[in-house]
């Protein structure tokens, strides 16, 4: 996969090119506690753990991770995973630049992660895992058309599983 990639008004930057600033600055983001609460690993990680899991995706076949700029903002971070090209579908999770504050930011990375899914990656269906209490996070993703498809229970909470497909999608 190239480092950049562009898709309509932002830039995917791909993990495994980032300079260790970026590293860092989305290490911050992923520890702050409105991140973090979303996450099935709730603990703080270290710059350690972060670049060795950095490091180890330039090995993954099935994992694609960005950092998401706009204009001269670095807004948030899609990614990637279980991709399987012979079922031609694909996990992705998202977050946004906690500490900025421009309004639409999750408007702007759920279509990113669509667009980029369907056109680049040529996925069929599209799948996420999203904690029930995370209202926002479900209303977005139901605005996109995706579909529960079922739940589970993680760390004594309820995770609602979704799909959207490549025939649901909105256009």
């Amino acid at each position: 996969m190239k480092e950049n990639i562009k898709i309509k008004e932002v830039e995917l930057i791909n993990f495994i090119y980032l300079p260790l600033k970026q590293k860092k600055m989305i290490l911050e983001w992923r520890n702050h506690p409105d991140i973090r609460k979303w996450m099935y690993n709730q603990y703080e990680i270290s710059l350690d753990e972060h670049l060795n899991f950095i490091e180890s995706l330039k090995n993954k076949k099935d994992k694609l991770y960005f950092l998401v700029k706009k204009e001269d903002k670095y807004i948030g971070v899609i990614d990637f995973y279980d991709i399987d090209n012979n079922k031609k579908e694909a996990k992705f999770g998202l977050y946004k630049n906690p500490y900025e504050k421009t309004v639409g930011i999750g408007k702007i990375l759920i279509e990113t992660v669509i667009e980029f899914a369907f056109n680049i990656l040529k996925l069929k269906k599209l799948k996420l895992e999203v904690f029930n209490e995370n209202k926002k996070a479900r209303n977005l993703y139901k605005r996109y058309n995706f579909r529960k498809i079922g739940e589970k229970v993680i760390n004594n909470k309820k995770i609602i599983c979704m799909e959207l497909t490549n025939e649901n999608r909105q256009s």
